[in-house]
């Protein structure tokens, strides 16, 4: 996949640390007793990096997800971008945070207003983020280009005229607008089927390639975590219970949890040898 020229600036191979989050914890009151989703999280980001963060349902991954993304607030715990604490910003600061880190959810589907074209959802994006009116046709036909979509072919559809990795892709493309520094997925290929799964997760590699672009990805599948990413931390009942480099975390294992997820794909130290 080739990047605008434009876009080749931004390459850059993995440095600083962009995103962190220091001993973050999330306690829900539920039916009168406390729920922590996250305990005690600390993780960190470098630029041009891919971070997997890899759990079962219920493990606290997304919550984790919402609170990096300032969509939720943190019970305790610090969140930082750019040497800067953004735990409790608001107003034009978090819509100024929001711009550099951006967000692909899982359900492609829910992901759109169903009664507007692919254009105009586009283009009130951009309209919201107040992009002038005679940038964003180009802006938008840059990013479709990139995620290997056909403007021409696209624009004048609606949603439900198009396949689950076609709106994905699209997502991402809307993401890409913002020219983001951050793209955080979540269960972004959960949905969709195998040969889209690999499309998606293509794409999500050359944002980090062509464009320097930290990604949080989050999943439940390990063998995916390991297609992408750098690193990987696992989670597990809210906390991490191992992290490394896929290489450290696929052969040398240290807990059971761990080993359990990796029994759920037999091939994939195989894979990785060859």
């Amino acid at each position: 996949m080739n990047a605008p020229d434009d876009m080749i600036t931004r390459s850059r191979t993995e440095g600083d640390i962009l995103l962190s989050c220091r001993n973050v914890t999330k306690e829900f009151s539920v039916a009168g007793s406390k729920i922590t989703a996250v305990d005690d999280v600390s993780l960190e980001f470098p630029e041009a990096s891919v971070l997997a963060v890899v759990g079962e349902s219920g493990s606290g991954k997304s919550t984790l997800a919402r609170m990096l993304l300032r969509l939720m607030p943190v019970t305790s715990g610090t969140i930082t971008y750019r040497d800067q604490d953004v735990t409790s910003i608001r107003g034009r600061a978090l819509r100024e945070y929001w711009t550099e880190v951006q967000a692909v959810f899982q359900d492609p589907f829910a992901s759109f207003n169903q009664f507007f074209t692919v254009g105009s959802l586009l283009r009130r994006s951009l309209a919201l983020a107040q992009v002038p009116k005679d940038e964003a046709d180009a802006l938008i036909e840059e990013c479709l280009t990139y995620v290997d979509m056909r403007p021409k072919e696209v624009l004048h559809k609606f949603p439900h005229q198009m396949s689950g990795g076609q709106r994905q892709r699209i997502m991402v493309a809307r993401a890409l607008m913002m020219r983001p520094k951050v793209l955080l997925a979540d269960e972004a290929t959960s949905m969709l089927d195998a040969t889209l799964r690999v499309n998606v997760l293509n794409v999500l590699h050359d944002l980090k390639n062509d464009l320097g672009l930290t990604v949080l990805f989050i999943t439940h599948d390990i063998g995916q975590a390991c297609y992408l990413a750098d690193r990987v931390a696992v989670m597990e009942d809210g906390r991490v219970v191992e992290r490394g480099s896929v290489e450290e975390v696929i052969f040398s294992p240290q807990g059971d949890y761990t080993r359990r997820l990796l029994a759920d794909v037999p091939d994939l130290r195989g894979s990785l040898k060859s």
